[in-house]
């Protein structure tokens, strides 16, 4: 056998696609990468082409990255990928690539606060089949049922560098999370790529399919993808904390939030991009439904997190803040991408955070809410994506082809499903995911 090498990038539907190589070669590809096709951003997750503005034209290179390489060993088999940039003829970053498009996120937080920004992604996901154990909600039980993947699992992701924090049995039929520890800027994002694609390759090694998918059932709970978030100056000191902010919210930390709040509806279709996704966002379901701050609040859109220590010092460090209107249909460069730059937004208009909810914000009357600055989040994925198209400060984030191309890839997914039930459209998804 030849071992081969598996260029990839996360595309703007959340999959992970791209060509293999000679493992040979890989010194070379790393210079000279593969070739890419400009109308591969109009695959959606169902594999359907949406209306490209690029057809058959057009030519560009797949170049992995070292720092994002992935080599497992499962047995006598081996899976080696790296995930890498699409970059134009001449070497360019291409305007819809994906890393690229978080890098230019991050330049502007850097340029506007001089931090850095630390992120973790929190996954759920199902193991595919029957309901599982039964009663076994966060229980022993559940757990040991699938031991053998989660130890499958965390030891892997320990063996391509990542940290591996903690998981668990979680609340619905056959779900668990699993954490990771914190990572500075595009590799918090690679390392959510990593940590799904080594989570779907244990399972399949183990005779399990794992998903996940937003939602399998829309009678149960769903698979949200949390997404924890601080700041680091250039020395590396904590700037997210200060004891005397709202919450403990430093200036910075505040703007940022505010910002994230104020556009929240208009970046949902890039965290949340699925038809399927909208079930989940709805009160009641521990998600999130409406743009509020919360502390400690597992409803609210953005959640300020507990921190375990009185020690100053300790608090700083810990203390970070939670967007919780994601999901694992979104490639997590990009989700992370709109979110940086929704809070960079607040930075530049010098927003100030508003005070955290602490009632059942379904309870109240569309005024009361307004005259907080609060709105019902959009319900389907074709009002999202009316949100995105319509909001010229969120377009002007990214690359001019970013939102139309979006729009497109968003469009062809919806008419896939278009015919199908929600029993349908969840298995779609599922299988999809």
């Amino acid at each position: 056998m030849t071992p081969l090498i598996f260029a990839a990038t996360c595309d703007l539907a959340g999959k992970v696609r791209g060509k293999g190589f000679p493992a040979e070669q890989r010194d070379k590809r790393l210079v000279r990468g593969v070739g890419w096709t400009p109308t591969n951003a109009l695959i959606t997750c169902f594999d359907t082409i949406g209306n490209s503005r690029y057809g058959a034209l057009g030519d560009l290179l797949l170049i992995p990255d070292e720092d994002a390489e992935v080599e497992l060993s499962f047995g006598e088999v081996t899976e080696h990928f790296m995930l890498g940039d699409i970059v134009e003829l001449d070497g360019s970053p291409w305007d819809l690539c994906t890393r690229a498009l978080l890098r230019g996120a991050l330049d502007r937080l850097e340029a506007l606060s001089g931090t850095r920004l630390l992120a973790a992604f929190e996954h759920e996901f199902q193991i595919c089949g029957g309901p599982g154990p039964v009663g076994e909600a966060y229980g022993r039980g559940g757990f040991e049922a699938q031991r053998a993947l989660c130890e499958t699992l965390m030891a892997r992701l320990a063996q391509v560098g990542l940290s591996p924090d903690s998981i668990m049995k979680e609340y619905g039929p056959n779900q668990y999370e699993v954490v990771i520890g914190p990572e500075i800027g595009l590799r918090a994002a690679d390392a959510a790529v990593i940590l799904r694609e080594i989570t779907r390759s244990s399972a399949r090694h183990l005779g399990q399919e794992a998903t996940f998918t937003p939602i399998r059932d829309p009678a149960s709970v769903g698979n949200g993808v949390h997404i924890h978030m601080s700041f680091l100056r250039a020395d590396d000191s904590p700037a997210t904390y200060d004891a005397d902010g709202t919450c403990g919210m430093s200036a910075l930390t505040a703007s940022f939030a505010a910002g994230v709040l104020k556009y929240l509806d208009s970046i949902l279709a890039l965290t949340a991009p699925s038809v399927v996704s909208y079930l989940r966002l709805t009160p009641h379901r521990w998600s999130a439904a409406y743009n509020n701050l919360g502390f400690r609040d597992r409803e609210a859109a953005l959640r300020i997190c507990p921190v375990t220590t009185r020690d100053p010092a300790s608090v700083a460090r810990q203390y970070n803040i939670e967007y919780r209107a994601a999901d694992a249909a979104a490639c997590p460069h990009l989700a992370l991408a709109a979110i940086v730059h929704a809070g960079c937004q607040g930075i530049e208009e010098g927003l100030s955070a508003p005070e955290p909810t602490e009632e059942d914000l379904s309870l109240l009357p569309p005024e009361a809410l307004a005259a907080r600055g609060l709105v019902r989040l959009p319900q389907t994925l074709e009002e999202a994506l009316e949100r995105l198209g319509a909001n010229a400060t969120v377009a002007g984030w990214f690359p001019e082809p970013l939102v139309p191309v979006y729009l497109a890839h968003k469009q062809a997914e919806i008419a896939h499903v278009a015919e199908l039930d929600t029993s349908g459209r969840c298995a779609a998804y599922e299988a999809s995911y």
